[in-house]
């Protein structure tokens, strides 16, 4: 196989891969892998020889090695898959792999063959060069289809087009609106959720990353989530489970006193299930477990992941979360004590939930009835040092990177369906902010043989996630463009959706909430030459969501002037127009945005939510959500060699601007998160970057000051020196 490298035909297979780089040395290239050549070597190894070596040549100086590393991969790609035009007869691909049960029966009943092959030629394969290395190398290993035999079926652009046909498929003109859907996504400027990527125009289409369920205090309902959670994880969702309505350790049964072992073995009972039911075999299940810091079982909740003491009380495969009332913030900046308590006998005492109520902005119902519990001699309770037990959630971040923050009074004060329900906890990933409720059991009867169980669904909440790509952003109207056909997509998922779960479907359905990022964030303020560190980026930060914020809520107006309102609008915050004046929207553009949502509604209950990204903006070739990079420039391991990764668009210019993650003053984070947070109607995934000298005074106070600034979580907490296991499925 070496006359491969003397053939006629290598500069013009090199011509491709170097067309727009002409300051790389071609020549010397081809040395240096015809060094590497022996006579066994087949067409496709040489290929992978010839993508090793370009990857490794990459460099902070010569940064386009890692696109001419992407468009050999390219042509690695085109020959598996095709000897001929690689994306020619579109309409015999698609039924192709409809027969071959790789994709779903209802493309071809969604659209006629003319229809297909107008799709088709509509497909650009020129946008397959948008692609840097790793993110077309990720894409290919993850999402690309391929056959029961592993042989590649599929190319970028089919997929892209695959996606966007699904999810237009119930539109009246579902070509036009095919089109629109594959130009956001094939040009790189949204993203969708891993699930979505994965799975539109696939036989089982589960298109959601994430799920949020409420553990009653029954056994029927635990086993019920422990069950819910199962079916979800078997089709790649993560989940996030509140447990803080379960009774404590050492509360009645029945009547019997003291029995009761509280939340750990129920919490390890779903760490089992995380690790039994892997995602479609590719990796454990993922689950975020939330309680809140007033229960008695808090200070062995906060020991589950750390590697001192029992190891009967751990779950190390959890993600542990704290839900976090004002109250105990202004006790713990006061040194003051904090209370313990079991929610069972708090209700059984006290005739109310303790979880059940947050502090508004007219009372402090959730402040009024914690300090009656603690004047309640009859209670029984724990009295410790709040500050100690910020000590141990500061321990357990700084060893682990978690627990996450829910910020609960903050949460529910901006909860623009308050009238329909509560928050109580969040997701996998800490940026979903919706209303909960336990499914009911009703009855289990026997009937003609067939056992009929009978239950009341309660608000299992749905994940539904995009994400626009800022570094793709360059004008005020590039946001409104998108940002309407992105809404439209992510609103077609609630009705697409295949649901592991039926209740899902229901409170999805109900609320139609969405979840509208970003990501690319520190990409775009490179490209806007604005330091992190600066005025000028939380001046920014605060303009620029306002403006996403603004044509995000008048994107779901105008569909729900098309398509109709969320069934329950009316009564919301939306409607009442609270929402708007929380936020001071009281200028003449947002003034008459108000008026159009109270006359025609919203099409979605939630909208904004800010998810992590952390895989798909790699593929987008941009900078993960809203964080700052990580490095400008690293070399990550892989089973295939080590893989060379420069900052996206690194000049000897914009390097100045790339300041990293781990080397940039929190509190300039905090803030920045403040300013978009007021625009979010949820959160977003805000992580901590820390170094191992940080001192007990400064991890302190990144806490209180995420609190004062309005942030409603924080995510991880992220040690230089401590690596994270991170839920793959959330990163949309």
């Amino acid at each position: 196989m070496t006359h491969f490298f003397t053939d006629h035909n290598l500069n013009e297979f090199l011509h491709f891969a170097f067309h727009d780089f002409p300051s790389l040395n071609k020549e010397k290239f081809i040395e240096e892998v015809n060094i590497q050549i022996t006579p066994s070597l087949t067409e496709k190894e040489i290929l992978q020889l010839m993508i090793r070596t370009a990857v490794e040549k990459t460099t902070m100086e010569e940064t386009e090695w890692e696109w001419v590393s992407s468009r050999i991969l390219l042509q690695a790609l085109y020959a598996q898959y095709s000897t001929s035009s690689p994306y020619d007869n579109f309409f015999n691909h698609v039924s192709s792999l409809v027969q071959k049960g790789l994709y779903g029966d209802y493309l071809l009943e969604a659209y006629t063959e003319v229809a297909i092959d107008e799709l088709g030629s509509y497909i650009n394969p020129e946008r397959d060069l948008l692609f840097r290395y790793s993110g077309l190398s990720l894409f290919t290993k993850r999402y690309l289809v391929r056959d029961f035999e592993g042989k590649l079926r599929e190319l970028p652009q089919h997929r892209f087009m695959t996606i966007a046909m699904h999810l237009a498929s119930k539109e009246k003109d579902n070509v036009y609106w095919a089109k629109q859907f594959y130009d956001v996504l094939s040009k790189l400027e949204i993203t969708v959720a891993t699930p979505t990527l994965a799975h539109a125009g696939r036989p089982f289409h589960q298109l959601s990353s994430c799920f949020i369920d409420t553990a009653e205090d029954s056994l029927w309902n635990i086993y019920h989530t422990d069950q819910s959670f199962a079916q979800v994880s078997k089709y790649g969702g993560g989940m996030g489970i509140y447990v803080g309505k379960l009774r404590a350790r050492g509360s009645s049964i029945r009547g019997f006193k003291g029995v009761s072992a509280g939340i750990i073995p129920w919490i390890r009972n779903y760490n089992n299930t995380a690790v039994a039911v892997d995602q479609l075999g590719m990796r454990k299940g993922a689950v975020a477990i939330y309680c809140d810091i007033w229960h008695y079982d808090i200070l062995e909740f906060l020991q589950l992941k750390t590697n001192n003491g029992d190891d009967r009380l751990k779950a190390h495969d959890i993600f542990p979360g704290v839900c976090i009332p004002d109250i105990f913030m202004e006790k713990v900046i006061q040194r003051e004590n904090w209370y313990l308590f079991d929610p069972y006998e708090v209700e059984q005492e006290m005739g109310f939930r303790l979880e059940d109520c947050y502090d508004d902005d007219e009372e402090k119902t959730f402040t009024n009835r914690y300090l009656a519990c603690v004047e309640n001699e009859r209670l029984r309770k724990k009295e410790i040092p709040a500050i100690d037990i910020m000590k141990m959630i500061m321990k357990s971040a700084f060893e682990t990177g978690t627990p996450f923050i829910f910020y609960r009074d903050t949460v529910n004060r901006l909860n623009p369906n308050k009238h329909e329900g509560m928050i109580y906890c969040s997701n996998l990933c800490t940026e979903i902010m919706q209303n909960m409720r336990a499914t009911e059991f009703i009855s289990e009867t026997l009937e003609d043989g067939v056992i009929v169980t009978k239950t009341k669904p309660g608000d299992f909440v749905v994940c539904n996630l995009s994400s626009i790509n800022l570094g793709k952003v360059e004008t005020e109207e590039d946001l409104k463009r998108i940002l309407e056909v992105e809404i439209r997509m992510l609103d077609n998922v609630i009705d697409l959706n295949d649901y592991p779960v039926p209740q899902a479907k229901v409170t999805n359905q109900k609320y139609r909430a969405i979840g509208v990022g970003t990501s690319g964030y520190h990409h775009h303020l490179v490209k806007k030459k604005i330091a992190w560190e600066s005025e000028e980026h939380l001046a920014y930060a605060d303009q620029l969501y306002e403006k996403i914020s603004y044509y995000a809520i008048q994107a779901s107006n105008k569909l729900a002037r098309e398509k109709g309102a969320y069934p329950l609008f009316n009564g919301s915050d939306w409607e009442n127009g609270n929402y708007f004046t929380q936020r001071n929207y009281e200028d003449e553009k947002w003034t008459t945005l108000k008026e159009q949502v109270k006359k025609n509604g919203l099409r979605n209950a939630y909208i904004m939510a800010v998810a992590p990204t952390s895989s798909t903006s790699l593929i987008a070739g941009t900078t993960a959500s809203i964080d700052p990079l990580f490095a400008k420039f690293f070399v990550e391991e892989k089973k295939d060699g080590l893989i060379p990764q420069a900052a996206p668009d690194l000049t000897p210019e914009t390097t100045w601007y790339y300041k990293e993650a781990h080397t940039i003053d929190q509190f300039w984070s905090i803030k920045a998160a403040g300013r978009r947070q007021k625009h979010l109607d949820q959160a977003q995934s805000f992580n901590l970057y820390i170094t191992p000298t940080i001192s007990a005074r400064d991890f302190l106070q990144y806490y209180i000051e995420a609190w004062k600034n309005g942030l409603k979580t924080i995510y991880y907490v992220r040690n230089r020196t401590v690596e994270i296991d991170e839920c793959i499925s959330c990163s949309s």
